[in-house]
Parts: C-alpha cells; sequence; structure tokens
C-alpha cells in the first residue's frame, strides 16, 4: 500500500509489504484515501453463498480469520504467484462461464486459496518464530511471573486471552506460535505450568489442597481436582498421599 489505511474496526492493518488480510463475517472495514503501490483485489463472499458446500465448515477451521493487524499474511512473489492466478480463475469463471457447474468451480478455486493461505501462514509462524526468539520462552516468562503475582496479591488463573494481550499476539495466533514450537496449545501449557507448581506445592506440604487451589487461583476446588488427575493421573490427595509413603 503506497498510502492510505485500511481499518478493520479500529485497528489498523499494516500493509507495509504484500499481505493477504482476512475478515469474518459482519465486521466493519473502512477504507481511507487508499492508494496502491501493487495491483490488488478484494473478494467479498456472501455467507449463503457457502452454505450446502464442503467449504462452510472447512473454512471455520482457519485461524487466520481470527489473527490482528499485525498478523497479516505477507507472501513471497512465488506465493502471489499462485493466489493470483486462482483470483484470475474465479474471475474467469465468474464472468464468462456461467453454468450449473460454475459455483462448484468456484468453490473449488476459493477452496484451494484458502488450503495456499493456510500453508504461507504456517511457513510465516516458522520464518516469524525463528526471527523474534522462542515464543514458549517468553510465554513461561509470563507464566512464572503470573504466579509470582498470585503469591502477593488474590489473582485467577491466567488466560490465553490476557497472555496474548501482553504479547502483542492474538489468542489464536498465539497458540499457532506454540503449537509449532510444542506441539501444544496455550491452554494446555497453561494447564501444565499451573500443576506443576501444585505438584512442587504437594511437595513442599506447607499447604493443603484447598490452600493449594486457592493460591493457583481456581475458583473452586474440584475444578482443580478434576485438572490435577486428568493431567498427572490420580486425584491430588492421592499424590500427596503417595509422598509420604
Amino acid at each position: 500500500m503506497r498510502s492510505g489505511s485500511m481499518l478493520y474496526g479500529k485497528t489498523k492493518y499494516d500493509h507495509d509489504r504484500g499481505a493477504m488480510s482476512f475478515v469474518k463475517p459482519q465486521q466493519k472495514v473502512t477504507f481511507k484515501n487508499v492508494e496502491l503501490q501493487e495491483k490488488g483485489f478484494l473478494i467479498i463472499i456472501h455467507e449463503d453463498f457457502l452454505s450446502g458446500t464442503a467449504i462452510y465448515n472447512e473454512i471455520k477451521k482457519y485461524s487466520y480469520f481470527d489473527y490482528e493487524v499485525n498478523e497479516a499474511l505477507h507472501l513471497s512473489p512465488a506465493e502471489e504467484s499462485i493466489i493470483w492466478n486462482l483470483y484470475f480463475s474465479i474471475e474467469k469463471e465468474h464472468y464468462n462461464n456461467t453454468d450449473e457447474l460454475s459455483k462448484t468451480i468456484i468453490v473449488s478455486h476459493l477452496d484451494a486459496m484458502l488450503k495456499y493461505a493456510q500453508r504461507f501462514y504456517k511457513r510465516q509462524v516458522i520464518n516469524r518464530t525463528q526471527l523474534t526468539g522462542s515464543t514458549v520462552t517468553k510465554f513461561n516468562a509470563l507464566l512464572a511471573a503470573h504466579f509470582d503475582e498470585i503469591k502477593t496479591k488474590s489473582t485467577r488463573l491466567p488466560t490465553v486471552s490476557n497472555l496474548a494481550d501482553k504479547l502483542n499476539i492474538s489468542p489464536r495466533y498465539l497458540t499457532d506460535l506454540l503449537k509449532q514450537e510444542t506441539g501444544k496449545t496455550a491452554l494446555e501449557l497453561i494447564h501444565l505450568f499451573l500443576i506443576n507448581e501444585a505438584k512442587n506445592l504437594l511437595t513442599e506440604g506447607e499447604l493443603n489442597i484447598s490452600e493449594i487451589s486457592q493460591l493457583l487461583g481456581f475458583e473452586n476446588n474440584t475444578y482443580f481436582s478434576r485438572l490435577f488427575k486428568k493431567e498427572v493421573g490420580t486425584a491430588p490427595n492421592k499424590f500427596k498421599g503417595s509422598l509420604l509413603n
């Protein structure tokens, strides 16, 4: 983009380089004094157009529709060529070959475009991780800081949204980065961290299970015990009992 801006809600998109952006249905998008440095295109899909097609459910799996401003997809020249070819195929079918197969063919091109976007986002995740350092290291540092804060004042359980906000990325993008690095989602890593802290506190033996549950930010002992058993394979009282034997 040579000049101007694109606003998604109240958030400004960064389009300094060639990029693809994805907007969820019923969202407000504003273009202000836009002048493009290169050619571009905009595909607007009515929700009803996808009804009854396989892509109707597939499109919900693409997390980049929930990515925020600084997570637009930046394309290499080779990747741009692939996307442009798919666009031209859609354009040609829309204007020149309208018959009973047109919708099916257009949807197949859209499906391919979204699948390529998914591949390119994974490439971007890997490259960005290499450039910015280990996301899981920063994530664990935030969890440790949160736990230190819990010790000094009453604080609820850390959430994916809260931690993502501190890293200046969206929750979905944070989960994708962590999944790429560790094979686990952000929520799974939060649970593992909390249970490890619980196991440490149980081993120290200074607090009972109820006190540990409260200290870690759980609203009730039942949720804490259920999560502990899920992650460790045994209930916290039995885990504590095994330490005494």
